[in-house]
């Protein structure tokens, strides 16, 4: 459980910052929100990310694109010959929820491969989608009795380690290297190829 409690983090920040570094209009509307909300005179604390609505949807567009587990451990297994909306399922099969097809679905979500928070933002139909599991267009913890038990760890260090990193630091490309959004699967959807980027250091009082 502490590896997974770790691993993911690491995993989904990778993508974050890659998503940050490739948009970088949308990296600024964050370190704006971030200068509106804490400012430079101080560091954020966790009770500064209950406003940082910006980040969130960030956040949750990088969760929908990007799952770090794209098939939820809700494994069944047939046990008798079947038929599902007219599929042949032979006795034996085990089925999966493939949640990041799921979230890539063009009869569910507009231009579903395009990076935009903003679908979780402002007057958005989508803004009130819930990540929890009780909204199974984007379910990237699980739902119900199998859901991911750290999964209220997981999105408050990641936003309050995201945040973080943005209020002393931009994030650019390094050199004149692109942004491989190549996945590979092990454990967890990671970048296929480690991401390489540029810091550059934002004044910040300590």
């Amino acid at each position: 459980m502490i590896f997974r409690g770790t691993d993911t983090v690491a995993v989904l920040m990778e993508w974050i910052l890659a998503r940050l570094v490739l948009h970088p209009q949308v990296q600024q509307k964050v370190h704006e929100e971030i200068d509106t909300v804490v400012g430079r005179s101080r560091l954020l604390t966790e009770y500064d990310l209950t406003e940082m609505v910006y980040l969130t949807a960030v956040i949750k567009e990088v969760l929908r694109l990007h799952p770090p587990g794209p098939l939820l451990s809700w494994a069944r297994l047939s046990v008798s010959d079947t038929l599902v909306d007219g599929y042949h399922i032979p006795k034996g099969t085990t089925a999966m929820v493939n949640m990041w097809a799921i979230m890539r679905d063009p009869h569910v979500w507009v231009r579903p491969l395009e990076f935009n928070p903003e679908r979780f933002f402002n007057n958005c139909n989508n803004m009130d989608i819930s990540i929890w599991g009780s909204d199974l267009r984007i379910a990237p913890f699980g739902s119900g009795r199998r859901t991911c038990p750290g999964q209220n760890l997981a999105m408050t260090t990641v936003t309050y380690w995201v945040a973080s990193l943005l209020q002393k630091f931009q994030f650019g490309r390094w050199g004149e290297s692109s942004i491989d959004l190549s996945e590979m699967l092990r454990l967890s959807c990671e970048m296929a190829n480690p991401l390489m980027v540029r810091i550059h250091s934002r004044k910040v009082c300590s």
